[in-house]
């Protein structure tokens, strides 16, 4: 296939490789901050091609994953008790929440529709006047432009019926967040690579500076990931903690400025809890309140999520980059993709799903 051949090119992986292993003089910690690139790395074996000593960890790179329970019984609540349409991507629909999930709220009568663009339930609220249309809009900030425009697009054209039900998180309070925990392994960053097409690079610097770690933004592509690992590992041999852009085909420093522009107009900075995490200041989008008639909780008066308890599920330190997958003891036995404990397994960007469809036969040879 053009343009994507080039990218999953055998021999380059294996030329990367051999640079990195030649480039690696002592062990090394990096963490990819993209649910994507987790599954590259899982389905093509690229971290059972790394020399002795580094070690690939997986960030909280999947929007679904660290979306917590109680805005997940929000939007139970508001399928089942306010009757409303819920629209969600469907990745969603079998997240656990603290009681039951989107797909067990369908079963039990809630007008529960998967949609493929928030732009698909502006449509369901034009063709359905008389019903309230909720699009749960999860993401970072890849998937924050195309939201804030469902938001614009409802006002212009005076949608009243329409409404969303935010869960926006950002990369770099998460980033801090992790750099800065008692028990933080991780000394290199690969950064999300479709997060920074929209947001650019330029947060990125301070967070370097400040935890002395080098930032490469990555790809999703075996030779794209091998490249920013090469980067990385050469700047923490240096001792250098600089931010590199290892993928200019998509990515510019001041990133894409009318999405930007965009996401102002719509959104606004708030606290964010984090399945797994728990709350990081900063480290979310909301709607502004001008907003407010197109947000889902304030407008049917719900009241303010609650953090549920952790529960069984070790996504925290998966996320952290503490453990991984299969040092859960719960791992492709009690938690399979058909019977989930967390949300890890259920998403399509989970480490946990990776693991499990490309691993879990091969045990602990996944370290």
């Amino acid at each position: 296939m053009k343009f994507v051949d080039e990218y999953r090119d055998a021999a380059l992986v294996r030329s990367l490789t051999e640079a990195i292993a030649r480039a690696t003089t002592r062990p090394w910690t990096v963490m990819e901050i993209c649910g994507g690139q987790t599954h590259a790395i899982v389905k093509f074996g690229l971290d059972e091609l790394l020399p002795k000593g580094v070690t690939l960890v997986h960030g909280p790179g999947c929007p679904v994953c660290v979306t917590p329970a109680e805005l997940i019984d929000q939007a139970v609540e508001l399928a089942l008790n306010h009757k409303a349409i819920l629209c969600s991507f469907g990745d969603m629909l079998r997240v656990p929440g603290s009681g039951i999930d989107l797909l067990t709220a369908k079963a039990r009568g809630g007008d529960v529709r998967i949609v493929y663009s928030p732009l698909d339930a502006v449509a369901l609220a034009r063709d359905n006047p008389s019903r309230e249309v909720v699009f749960f809009a999860v993401g970072f900030e890849t998937t924050a432009p195309a939201n804030a425009m469902a938001v614009l697009r409802a006002r212009r054209e005076g949608l009243r019926n329409f409404s969303e039900l935010v869960s926006h998180v950002l990369v770099p309070p998460a980033m801090r967040a992790i750099l800065g925990a008692p028990d933080n392994q991780v000394q290199g960053f690969l950064a999300a690579g479709h997060v920074c097409v929209v947001m650019g690079t330029t947060e990125y610097g301070p967070i370097a500076r400040e935890f002395r770690v080098p930032i490469v933004v990555t790809g999703f592509e075996p030779v794209d990931i091998m490249e920013g690992l090469l980067r990385c590992i050469r700047q923490l041999e240096a001792g250098k903690c600089e931010v590199e852009n290892a993928y200019a085909r998509a990515v510019r420093a001041e990133g894409n400025t009318p999405a930007q522009a965009i996401v102002r107009e719509v959104f606004e900075v708030v606290d964010r809890n984090w399945r797994g995490l728990g709350p990081i200041p900063g480290s979310g989008w909301g709607l502004r309140a001008d907003l407010a008639s197109y947000d889902a909780p304030r407008k049917f008066g719900l009241k303010p999520a609650e953090m549920g308890p952790a529960g069984e599920c070790i996504s925290g330190e998966i996320m952290r980059g503490v453990k991984k997958p299969h040092h859960c003891p719960a791992f492709g036995t009690r938690c399979t993709p058909e019977h989930p404990i967390g949300a890890p397994m259920v998403s399509s960007e989970g480490a946990c799903a990776a693991y499990y469809r490309y691993r879990h036969h091969a045990g602990a040879a996944a370290t």
